[in-house]
């Protein structure tokens, strides 16, 4: 990997980890298409570790609400132990997932279809004030992000829609999936460094410099599709990035099967 690939991922990881298209797939076809070795073990720590950069754009937008009350925490805690728990169990299940560019195709599209329908099934909860969560609420949109560890599926897309069932609004659906965002990938990347530390010794020289382009990159690239996230689903909702979802599955199909992921 070199400078301008870590450039591009991490443009790639700012704009996509908080919008409901799935970070981790958009990174394995990125990934594949600059012609890098998805089983490289720094390859695949620097695509979970530039996650920080974009946590940290999260705790920058938000960061009175970090200090508002410990009860925050209490429920970012409690919505955060299914896929804590479930991630720990099945770690092995999930790796080997992510070396798969077809469970990422078919992600997209399920996912696509869904989003698709998402403004309809949940209209009444966009006529809802903001609310705030509940412990209840907190734990029905853990098990949600749970289901965002198959790659593809969006941990994004999972816990709004997580939130809409619990009938928050898409404002306060969305914010709450971006605070959990921060523990939830603060320890996926904690994680993924350890494990690379442990068998290979750590980073070093070249693979430093490429960590921190990677990481400011997708911390200033995820500043500004938060905002646009935020302001663009209170005016149109999801449809559009249903149709992108599907669009995409079908690029990767195509690219596929012309050997090109």
């Amino acid at each position: 990997m070199d400078s301008l690939e870590a450039f591009i991922l991490g443009v790639v990881e700012g704009i996509t980890e908080f919008l409901p298209i799935s970070s981790t797939g958009h990174l394995m076809v990125t990934s594949s298409l600059l012609g890098l070795d998805g089983n490289d073990s720094f390859i695949q720590a620097f695509t979970v570790a530039i996650q920080f950069g974009a946590i940290l754009a999260v705790v920058m937008l938000y960061w009175k609400r970090f200090f508002k009350s410990l009860n925050f925490y209490y429920k970012l805690f409690v919505a955060f132990l299914p896929a804590g728990i479930i991630g720990f169990l099945l770690i092995k299940k999930i790796d080997a997932m992510l070396g798969s560019i077809m469970v990422v195709a078919w992600s997209f599209f399920i996912g696509g279809i869904i989003l698709l329908f998402i403004d309809r099934w949940f209209k009444k909860a966009e006529a809802a004030p903001d609310k705030e969560v509940t412990y209840s609420n907190a734990l029905v949109i853990g098990f949600f992000q749970a289901i965002s560890m198959i790659p593809g599926v969006s941990r994004s897309a999972a816990t709004i829609v997580g939130g809409l069932s619990q009938k928050l609004n898409r404002k306060s659906a969305v914010e709450f999936s971006f605070f959990l965002a921060v523990p939830t990938m603060f320890v996926a990347t904690a994680y993924k460094l350890f494990q690379f530390y442990k068998e290979g010794g750590g980073f070093h020289g070249q693979e430093i410099e490429l960590l921190l382009i990677g990481n400011v990159v997708a911390f200033i690239v995820a500043m500004v599709a938060i905002k646009f996230f935020i302001t663009y689903l209170q005016k149109h909702g999801f449809r559009v990035f249903g149709i992108y979802r599907i669009l995409a599955a079908v690029a990767i199909f195509f690219l596929h099967k012309h050997g090109l992921v």
